[in-house]
């Protein structure tokens, strides 16, 4: 465990020499997106921070981007709409981005909730979740890599469940959960959390000047267990008040999930770019200090998974890497 002391030791090092000027934050108008903005603006850095949300968060967004400039004038976070459920949407907000930047230093990935209700689609006939947590954050990966690669210190964070994949609950032959009986929360969570991993280790191998890492935040109350239930469900509304309840009893706050991410966003602990540090380095899904996808747990701990990555990695990443590339290839 990386100790909170010690984390805040590191971010307290952070300055503009670190070389984080241009962050793009998807899922930042609520939850660890928001919490991890405010901790690096808190920082006073100087730094561009593209805050991508549903036109529906603008109004309660704006003051916060208002907060956020008091807090340090040199900050500058600008406000970009865009549902991203949509690909067709993460594609033009990707082409503004690239039309106004030359490089990106950090691509934060943080939307989604977990499907607790019955199956939702998009507009484009994707899940909504699915949509969220894996092809609209690969979509704005693929689209962002060249700035990313402009980047010295480009580091790429996927906030979902780093560490916690398994093999026995994936379908590679349903990788959309179409068939009736398999979409539930209890496969749905598992089967994206899988999904990111393959692929996010695929795109570390292949780009090892970038650094990617796949976060479980642990327990966090972010709101989003309110998302994703049927309108007026009693065993919703229960669930809810319970799980908010052991969240604030055994969780992070606010600010310590900020600090948190803060840290994972900007150390060398993870392949040895950032802020210097002296701790227990990193190691990647193959085991090693650089070149490869960090697992990194609530507790800024990596846990590679190894075992059940390259099975994983055997069993189905190629699969998913063509599947991927043919669903998203029209927004590429």
């Amino acid at each position: 465990m990386v100790s909170y002391q010690d984390l805040l030791a590191s971010n307290a090092l952070i300055n503009d020499e670190t070389g984080l000027h241009v962050a793009v934050f998807v899922g930042g108008t609520s939850g660890i997106g928001k919490f991890t903005i405010k901790a690096l603006v808190a920082t006073g850095l100087t730094v561009k921070i593209y805050l991508v949300g549903r036109k529906s968060s603008q109004e309660r967004t704006q003051a916060f981007i208002t907060e956020m400039h008091t807090l340090n004038p040199k900050a500058e976070v600008t406000w970009t709409e865009a549902e991203v459920s949509l690909l067709a949407e993460v594609k033009r907000v990707c082409e503004f981005i690239k039309s106004n930047e030359s490089r990106i230093d950090l691509l934060f990935l943080s939307a989604g909730y977990a499907p607790f209700g019955t199956r939702q689609e998009t507009a484009e006939g994707h899940e909504v979740v699915q949509a969220l947590e894996y092809y609209s954050r690969m979509l704005f990966i693929l689209q962002l890599l060249p700035l990313l690669s402009a980047s010295p210190v480009a580091r790429v964070i996927s906030v979902l469940g780093g560490g916690l994949e398994t093999t026995y609950l994936i379908d590679l032959d349903d990788l959309d959960l179409k068939k009736p009986t398999n979409f539930k929360v209890s496969r749905a969570r598992p089967q994206y959390i899988a999904m990111n991993t393959m692929t996010l280790d695929k795109l570390a191998s292949e780009n090892p000047d970038v650094t990617f890492i796949h976060s479980w935040p642990g327990g966090v109350n972010t709101g989003n267990v309110r998302r994703g239930w049927d309108a007026n469900s009693v065993v919703g509304g229960a669930f809810t008040r319970v799980v908010e309840f052991l969240t604030w009893l055994t969780g992070f706050s606010d600010d310590e999930s900020g600090q948190r991410h803060l840290f994972e966003s900007t150390s060398a602990a993870f392949g040895g770019h950032g802020v210097p540090w002296t701790g227990k380095a990193g190691i990647t899904t193959t085991e090693k200090l650089a070149g490869g996808l960090f697992l990194v747990n609530n507790k800024c701990d990596c846990t590679p998974n190894a075992k059940v990555v390259a099975r994983l990695r055997e069993k189905g990443q190629e699969k998913l890497w063509d599947h991927t590339q043919k669903l998203l290839g029209p927004y590429l």
